[in-house]
């Protein structure tokens, strides 16, 4: 027996998740709607089946093919325009010769089918309706029977007053063909509307038959949510797959669940999910394949499609989330609220409960989402941020993007020229830079490759093998699951706003240049990088003192790749060295807090009575400082010391310090007679401006220091080696030096702040300040007389952030809070309520909880 599948349904109510996939291809317990309903048909042994197909059809005819992989044969009947319920029968008549069935292929059901057939062949009729008893029939058509279960009328969408039965029509139908007679040609037509009724009107042999078994029409987000709870209550038989690893919670293949994670059931783990520590997974959860739910997410009650990312502290309750969505930190969803394909939720924004985010939109980190977001078509994300192009290994970051993003970059290269390619340790940076490199070669430029390398060793050999560019790849600092990939020019330099624009038009517009295979490019292994490094920075640095200074030093390198550079430079400064976590191990590394290792160092400093001791980040740009007393330098004390030093050895020099430095800064080169050259707060900003200003010192993010006669970039060994020479110079203690510093008190705050309403508050607040003596360098600094506040939007987040440095802690903290609290009020005067802008970003009017701060420059991700 032949079987009909009606699969052309757009599922208009079950949008955004039906937005760009047909309602039979929508998950159910991790598997299509559809193939439910084949296996259904296939138990019953109806393995012919005709499938009808409108909405989306290749989605559909891709997924089954011609059905061999499920046991049965599959054709395909595809209407060009809506045809109705019967008129797409119809429109598959050719292939329907015999008796058949019509199953819808977007419910759920377990209904016996042999029992609806058998019952139709006892009866001789025409066409037989397989019923169901529902609790509410308002939103079904009811059919009313007699005793022998012949149809008496029907009652299309009836009211509470004309409900004087609870039998609906579930959409499954026995028919002969003799059928086709009564459907009209050439027009839509409908089965329960028109073709029924006239049947029942000309007193056609028409019967209803009472199935027992499960059924849900799923034509709502609730009755979807509901349906996978039926499932995983055992109240329809349907194969779920995976492993039962104990009453009511299926596990499939591949999982990784951490032992701390709770798992209360009854709940679906498909295949290949990840589950961190101390997730919960609630009652009535569905995962499904590829699922990444990180430390300390809580999911409840939702379904979850594939591919789906789940940052820490993560709060979903009762809703569905769409395939590739991503969820950032503490990022919350209510009940009843839906997220269609592709979309991302920013770190702590919230999603209210019943609001629908369609395909691909962006939420705002802190946005507090309270209506739907349909219409709004999403804004190009920018694909460079401050730190680079960054996002979450194997989700944003994927081997595809990168391939994408290396062949636009090499785009923008000569073809047959060489750039320097580098990692750290880790096996996502290592996968990451393979892909990047293929899509340098695919472009026709060649890679040398120097492997594991620090960031200082990558952009010298870009120098000194006269490169045209370079990439790094490594995780972030500030989150291990994320990977950065930083881009420099021919100089060893972050690559300029103006190469990233051009870098972002060639990739979004796919416009790679593709060279013929002879032209392909090719990868070398430089041997003598390192030494190179090394040779050149010892030749820049007077080492003469600091060799017969006999000084004692413990470093730690922090499992990075600084431990493959150190041993060759410590071996030229003659010094007596100590050195823990001495080897390349991305595990430890990613574990690294570098206050703790600089406490445990300084330990060693006291007990090994040394000189002097470090602790050099993994990726080799950042220093923390130890004193000779086992003190740990704080950003400000290693700056105003380093300073110090500077302007006691060196002659004729000049500096670049960013605008949020300590007004001490100033003043220690101002008394020196040492010139000050202030730059932005980014990387880039400070790097370019030493790489072209005549200073010999430069100062970027905390810890992170520049040496232009060596190399114009954050480099720690070479603030080690030149730290060494001037303490050697000097013949004076750092712990001297350091007490008598002044104290540094600079308080940070930050305010969240929309993006359409960033440049209002900052105009009005330049407005209000007008006669004042402002620094407009980067953002608004307002100096006064025993300090200055600082006011500067964030590039990459919606905040504002305020640094304010006062005589003391208190007076530091209530200037900075003065400031945030105009920024508030400015936001407060502007249009109330959620804001919305062309891109379809939403973001919060200063809903979110703002962002207070500590003593010290600790600059939060600052960009230009």
């Amino acid at each position: 027996m032949k079987a009909v599948i009606m699969a052309g349904g757009e599922g208009t109510r079950l949008r955004p998740l039906t937005s760009n996939q047909p309602k039979p291809m929508l998950p159910m317990a991790n598997r299509p709607m559809m193939e439910h309903v084949v296996k259904l048909l296939s138990s019953h042994g109806m393995t012919d089946i005709v499938v009808t197909v409108a909405f989306m059809p290749n989605a559909i005819r891709t997924y089954f093919g011609d059905g061999s992989e499920l046991g049965v044969r599959m054709v395909y009947a595809t209407e060009e325009s809506p045809l109705g319920t019967a008129g797409s029968v119809l429109n598959a008549r050719d292939e329907l010769d015999e008796r058949f069935l019509v199953i819808s292929g977007d419910v759920l059901t377990d209904i016996d089918l042999t029992a609806v057939v058998d019952f139709h062949e006892r009866k001789g009729a025409l066409a037989t309706l397989a019923l169901a008893a529902v609790e509410n029939p308002l939103e079904f058509g009811i059919v009313i029977t007699r005793e022998d279960g012949s149809i008496d009328r029907f009652l299309e969408k009836p009211t509470w007053g004309q409900v004087f039965s609870d039998t609906i029509n579930t959409g499954i139908y026995v028919l002969e063909p003799e059928i086709f007679d009564s459907i009209p040609p050439h027009r839509p037509a409908d089965f329960s509307g028109e073709v029924f009724p006239d049947v029942l009107e000309r007193g056609g042999p028409l019967y209803g038959y009472v199935a027992e078994g499960y059924w849900e029409d799923v034509g709502t987000t609730e009755a979807y949510l509901r349906a996978h709870q039926d499932v995983l209550d055992a109240k329809v038989r349907v194969d779920v797959g995976g492993f039962e690893i104990r009453p009511g919670v299926w596990v499939g293949k591949g999982c990784i669940i951490d032992p701390t994670a709770t798992i209360e059931g009854p709940a679906v783990i498909a295949d290949n999910c990840s589950i961190g520590a101390n997730v919960v997974l609630g009652e009535y959860s569905t995962l499904g394949s590829n699922v990444r739910v990180t430390e300390g997410a809580d999911v409840r009650r939702s379904v979850v499609h594939d591919n789906a990312y789940f940052g820490p502290g993560v709060r979903v309750a009762g809703a569905v989330i769409g395939r590739s969505c991503d969820l950032r930190r503490g990022a919350t969803c209510e009940p009843g609220s839906v997220l269609g394909e592709g979309c991302l939720i920013g770190a702590h924004a919230h999603v209210r409960g019943d609001v629908k985010v369609y395909p691909f939109k962006t939420v705002e980190t802190g946005a507090v989402v309270n209506s739907s977001i349909v219409w709004e078509s999403r804004g190009a994300r920018s694909l460079f941020g401050s730190d680079g192009v960054r996002g979450i290994a194997n989700v944003d970051m994927s081997p595809e993007l990168v391939v994408r993003l290396s062949m636009a970059w090499a785009s923008t290269l000569d073809r047959g020229m060489t750039i320097t390619a580098s990692r750290d340790t880790s096996r996502a940076a290592r996968v990451l830079k393979r892909a990047f490199m293929i899509g340098c070669n695919a472009a026709g430029v060649h890679v040398e490759d120097l492997e594991v390398a620090t960031v200082p060793v990558t952009r010298h050999h870009i120098r000194s093998a006269g490169n045209q560019g370079g990439m790094t790849v490594r995780l972030a600092r500030d989150d291990p699951q994320a990977v950065v990939i930083r881009l420099f020019d021919e100089d060893g330099l972050d690559l300029a706003e103006g190469g990233q624009r051009k870098v972002e038009r060639l990739y979004h517009r796919e416009d790679f240049r593709r060279v013929l295979a002879s032209q392909i490019g090719d990868i070398d292994f430089p041997s003598r990088a390192v030494e190179q490094y090394t040779k050149d920075m010892v030749g820049a640095v007077d080492l003469s003192a600091a060799r017969s200074a006999n000084m004692k030093l413990v470093l730690d390198l922090s499992y990075g790749s600084a431990s493959f550079v150190m041993p060759n430079l410590l071996a030229k400064l003659d010094a007596d060295v100590l050195v823990v976590n001495p080897y390349a191990l991305t595990s430890g590394m990613m574990l690294v807090d570098l206050d703790v290792h600089a406490r445990q160092v300084g330990d060693l400093v006291r007990a090994s009575g040394a000189h002097l001791g470090a602790v050099i980040d993994a990726d080799g740009e950042r220093i923390v400082i130890i004193d000779d007393a086992g003190t740990v330098l704080s950003a400000d004390q290693a700056l105003l010391a380093l300073l110090r030093l500077v302007v006691e050895t060196r002659q004729d020099v000049a500096v670049a310090l960013p605008v949020v430095v300590s007004r001490w800064a100033e003043a220690i080169c101002a008394e020196a007679g040492v010139p000050v050259v202030f730059t932005k707060m980014s990387s880039a900003s400070v790097i370019e401006v030493a790489a072209s200003e005549q200073v010999v010192f430069a100062a970027g993010q905390p810890g992170a220091f520049v040496w232009p006669d060596f190399l114009p970039a954050y480099d720690a060994a070479a603030t080690l080696v030149e730290l060494v020479s001037m303490l050697s110079l000097t013949s004076q203690p750092l712990s001297k030096i350091v007490d008598d510093l002044p104290k540094v008190f600079i308080v940070h705050e930050a305010v969240m702040t929309p993006w359409e309403q960033k440049g209002m508050v900052m105009r009005t607040l330049v407005e209000q300040l007008d006669g004042q003596d402002l620094v407009l360098i980067d953002g608004v600094k307002v100096p006064a007389e025993d300090g200055w506040a600082l006011v500067l939007p964030d590039p990459d987040d919606p905040v504002t952030h305020v640094w304010a440095e006062g005589p003391s802690e208190a007076r530091a903290r209530a200037r900075a809070q003065q400031y945030a609290v105009r920024l508030r009020q400015l936001l407060r005067s502007g249009e109330p309520g959620q804001a919305r802008t062309p891109a379809g970003r939403w973001r919060a009017r200063a809903e979110g909880p703002d962002r207070g701060g500590s003593p010290g420059i600790g600059f939060p991700r600052a960009g230009s």
